[in-house]
């Protein structure tokens, strides 16, 4: 039997509100940090299958999650594509070369490195009961393609969008060839067992409206379709942080089956605005998790009462912060789940 995201994806309004969180398997619980100090870096940790297998499964064992996410990264495609990829202690990713003018095609491909992220997928699907759903993911072209360019994380993404301005069919091509390896990637994750497959599209707020179709709206719905037609049945969850105003046409053009909102959305103006019965995720602001308090409760009611009449899963507005308690998790779920 599916258990109740499944069954909230597929448009469904459960006696049980499904509930997952965004980097739930992580830095805040004490039994990935004793792993990832065993394994050493992150990058060998998400390429030991075994490994990652156990992250993936330490919040539901802890927690009981209604979802279990994937522990892996969204840089696993252009490491795919043929950049070198590593992580810089306290700095983040780094990858090389930097694709400022958009050169892509250079790249000598290594597909290969999906391969180890399936067998995690399986591994976990092997620990999984029928109750808890499996989700896969991967980065939106626009993400990471910020990263290719820029060959790490920026705070205002200016080598992406300069670029997408200067040289359009040079972005439209680096573009292109995200979205044919993450249509790849996804159907791989799916074959090996993700039930649901979510769009990563954290940088989605830093383009104008134009921009966002062209290089948010237009990709993602072309890797929708993909998914769809590869593989029917399989949801889409698609999570463009950041866009404001702009996830109205994102909902009804881009053809996900879920719309992932962040914590600066206003939960009664969305469930206005979107088509009717569209599952919603989210969107409790991962900082008042992180402070609890009378604030925490309140938020959570108002974002169950909100999406009281509609599909929703419960979650976060992004991922939950390193340093949350894990008590403020468990008072959560003893909210959402009544």
């Amino acid at each position: 039997m599916p258990g109740c995201l499944l069954d909230t994806l597929a448009g469904q309004r459960t006696d049980r509100r499904p509930v997952w969180l965004m980097r739930q398997a992580g830095r805040y619980l004490p039994e990935y940090r004793e792993l990832r100090a065993q394994k050493g870096g992150f990058l060998e940790l998400v390429y030991d299958c075994e490994a990652a297998a156990e992250v993936t499964m330490q919040p539901i064992d802890r927690f009981g999650f209604d979802g279990a996410i994937l522990f892996s990264d969204i840089l696993i495609v252009p490491h795919a594509l043929g950049q070198k990829l590593w992580f810089e202690a306290g700095e983040g990713p780094r990858l090389a070369p930097a694709l400022v003018d958009g050169a892509w095609e250079g790249l000598e491909r290594a597909f290969q490195h999906f391969e180890a992220i399936y067998r995690t997928v399986a591994r976990v699907k092997a620990r999984l009961g029928p109750e808890t759903t499996l989700l896969g993911f991967a980065g939106s072209p626009w993400t990471v393609a910020t990263y290719m360019v820029a060959g790490q994380g920026s705070k205002d993404h200016s080598a992406a969008r300069k670029l997408a301005y200067r040289d359009p069919a040079a972005f439209a091509s680096l573009v292109e060839a995200i979205e044919t390896a993450t249509i790849e990637y996804l159907v791989g994750q799916i074959d090996a067992g993700a039930e649901t497959v979510q769009l990563f599209d954290s940088w989605a707020g830093s383009l104008s409206p134009a921009q966002f179709e062209r290089w948010v709206i237009a990709p993602n719905a072309r890797i929708a379709a993909a998914v769809h037609e590869q593989r029917p049945g399989i949801p889409v969850i698609g999570f463009p942080k950041g866009a404001g105003a702009k996830l109205v046409n994102y909902a009804h053009e881009t053809g996900v089956d879920a719309l992932g909102i962040d914590e600066t959305i206003d939960p009664v103006w969305i469930n206005g605005e979107l088509p009717a019965e569209m599952p919603v995720q989210g969107n409790l602001d991962p900082m008042l998790l992180l402070a609890g308090g009378p604030a925490l409760d309140d938020s959570i009611r108002a974002i169950l009462s909100a999406f009281s009449d509609r599909p929703h899963i419960f979650n976060l507005g992004h991922g939950i912060d390193k340093e949350t308690p894990i008590a403020h998790v468990e008072h959560l779920l003893k909210l959402v789940r009544g």
